[in-house]
């Protein structure tokens, strides 16, 4: 059988490790696909010393890959939206499939690719832009295809939940736990796409599409980081038997979906909650199969470069797996932030006099919020302020602003109110 020759665009992390593990396990890779995968050109604008070139043809072009008429597949690994967008649609309209571990590129543009895609007739394939090594857009889509999805919920940066991990079991601050992540490699020098949480929405809003038949509205997903979580906040949660885990939440709802990222109090019994380290996870709730769970690797070389090579695998299967059913999207209202319901962790400073705690309980009962848990400490020697920790039934958004609003107006209470939501994923 005429063996598949693919282009690879970009030789860093992921690039050399999709070159590699080519290389390496070409022959257990043609014996799945049926047929040999060949790299025929690489586009890099420097060589990488981990992966040896020297019998490849290697342009510093990249779009001479995507011009090259004996390449079949594209794989795109530079990086960013925009160079990036101009490449893979041009592979698109020279008739080449494309494989692409870019979330931010099928997060804001893939609408765009995949119409592209349909009308040449080529696949596009993404897996690995999610979470890494762990295959959930496959599970997704092709294991739990019978399952009606009802909801799914991720921690799917590793860089947040790494720095997350350190804070619960060395009693660290953010700032600190930052500057390791930076120097092992784990973030960014500026580490903004990780931290507050725009990487994992990229990635939240491509599973919600591929599991509610929506379009991807990266837009409209809530999206707030880790910054200001303290170390206090990883400890109080811990004593009402929870862990702070920076979660992907998406859920079909009798009002809308249901999208946001943010920080997130998990019962410390979860199996997600388990989940420590730069390591990713996924539940996902389907209507037939019930809670499933999916771990692994969420990011480096190998991980990925399996990601990327499962996708060109399947391509080269004939499989065609497309992005999205295009035929059948449904243009279901996505919530905003304000229209969400969900459990609520209060944290606030409150002078260490009689009556405080009346007036926020009555603030709370007038909007209807039931308090399920109350953590008063004592006040530290010569302090006049205490911590006040509460945490709440569930309540529309909306109301407990309105709430916080009015308790924060309070003579009593000095500062701002910590609130981080509380999910149960059950």
């Amino acid at each position: 059988m005429k063996p598949v020759r693919v282009g690879i665009c970009g030789l860093g992390t992921v690039g050399s490790g999709t070159f590699n593990v080519l290389t390496q396990n070409g022959s257990q890779i043609a014996r799945r696909a049926g047929r040999d995968v060949i790299i025929e050109q690489v586009g890099a604008r420097r060589d990488n010393p981990a992966c040896d070139t020297s019998h490849t043809n290697v342009t510093r072009d990249i779009f001479e890959v995507v011009r090259n008429p004996n390449v079949d597949v594209v794989v795109e690994l530079i990086g960013g939206s925009t160079i990036a967008k101009d490449l893979v649609m041009e592979a698109i309209q020279n008739g080449k499939h494309v494989v692409t571990a870019n979330k931010a590129l099928i997060a804001v543009h893939g609408e765009e690719i995949f119409a592209a895609a349909k009308a040449a007739g080529v696949t596009v394939g993404y897996e690995a832009g999610v979470a890494g090594g762990i295959p959930v857009i496959k599970a997704i889509r092709e294991g739990l295809a019978a399952n009606k999805i009802n909801w799914l919920a991720g921690i799917i940066n590793g860089t947040g939940n790494f720095i997350l991990t350190e804070m619960r079991d060395k009693g660290r601050d953010f700032d600190d736990v930052l500057q390791e992540a930076q120097a092992l490699g784990y973030a960014e020098a500026d580490p903004t796409f990780d931290v507050e949480g725009i990487d994992a929405a990229h990635k939240l809003t491509i599973l919600s599409s591929i599991a509610y038949g929506i379009p991807l509205q990266f837009e409209r997903c809530f999206t707030e980081g880790i910054s200001k979580i303290t170390r206090e906040d990883v400890k109080y949660a811990e004593e009402l038997g929870y862990r702070i885990k920076h979660l992907g939440v998406s859920a079909r709802t009798p009002k809308g979906i249901d999208l946001r990222v943010h920080p997130t109090l998990i019962p410390e019994h979860n199996m997600i909650a388990k989940v420590d380290g730069v390591m990713n996870a996924v539940a996902v709730n389907g209507e037939a199969v019930g809670d499933t769970l999916f771990s692994g690797p969420g990011a480096g070389a190998g991980p990925t470069a399996s990601a990327v090579i499962a996708d060109i695998i399947d391509i080269a299967r004939d499989i065609q797996v497309e992005a999205l059913s295009f035929d059948r999207l449904d243009d279901v209202k996505v919530l905003s932030i304000e229209e969400v319901e969900t459990c609520y962790y209060l944290r606030m400073e409150a002078f260490d006099k009689a009556g405080v705690l009346a007036k926020v309980a009555s603030i709370l009962s007038t909007k209807g919020i039931n308090i399920e848990a109350i953590i008063q400490k004592e006040p530290e020697e010569g302090e006049q302020m205490v911590p006040v920790i509460m945490l709440t039934h569930k309540v529309l958004e909306r109301t407990m602003n309105e709430a916080i609003a009015e308790i924060e107006a309070l003579e009593e209470i000095n500062g701002r109110i910590t609130r981080i939501r509380v999910e149960h994923l059950n």
